[in-house]
């Protein structure tokens, strides 16, 4: 992909400083929410733009851009998403997670694969597969869980978010499986 690659779609991001890492990546639009705490104008226009030409949500990998996340998904469906692993989005010592951190080719790579909210999932992950691979629960979950969203490009999830965000990203039973072993095998061999 080259530097002028162009997203058809309205990005959200937190704040002036994503948006500027995004347009140093990309040629796109933005709308920042300016906070977690997503008042009903920025509502307004994130339903106006998805209606027009649609949304890609991109926001921090922690606990503030994924309630961002998740409040603007319940109130503008159909939003597509993108995501950055927490490695990616690392600024160092004393710095938070974000957009602005990350490199240009992490933020071209994760808004070249978004995913799309979806009602059904093809091939059904239950919730008992995810406590039989050990991702709720047990004294492994919480890495593989952020091993899991890194590999799949999904971001990390606790253990109630993880069985929403694998249906929501129509991840398939086998890929899922083949993600766990790979995880499996570097857990024995590391």
């Amino acid at each position: 992909m080259e530097a002028s690659m162009h997203i058809k779609e309205i990005i959200v991001v937190e704040g002036k400083s994503d948006t500027l890492a995004i347009n140093n990546a990309v040629q796109a639009d933005t709308i920042e929410t300016n906070g977690s705490a997503v008042n009903s104008s920025v509502i307004r226009a994130i339903a106006h733009a998805q209606q027009k030409r649609g949304v890609i949500i991109f926001t921090d990998p922690d606990f503030p851009g994924e309630k961002i996340r998740k409040t603007i998904s319940q109130k503008v469906p159909g939003c597509k998403h993108a995501f950055l692993t927490r490695k990616e989005a690392f600024g160092g010592e004393n710095c938070s997670l974000g957009i602005e951190h990350a490199s240009r080719d992490a933020i071209i790579e994760a808004l070249s694969k978004v995913y799309t909210e979806a009602e059904e999932q093809p091939e059904h992950i239950s919730q008992s597969m995810l406590r039989e691979y050990g991702l709720t629960g047990g004294s492994y979950a919480r890495s593989r869980r952020e091993k899991l969203g890194e590999a799949l490009k999904i971001g990390y999830t606790n253990g109630k978010q993880l069985y929403k965000r694998l249906k929501m990203f129509q991840i398939t039973k086998q890929e899922f499986i083949d993600v766990m072993q790979r995880i499996f095998e570097e857990e024995q061999h590391g």
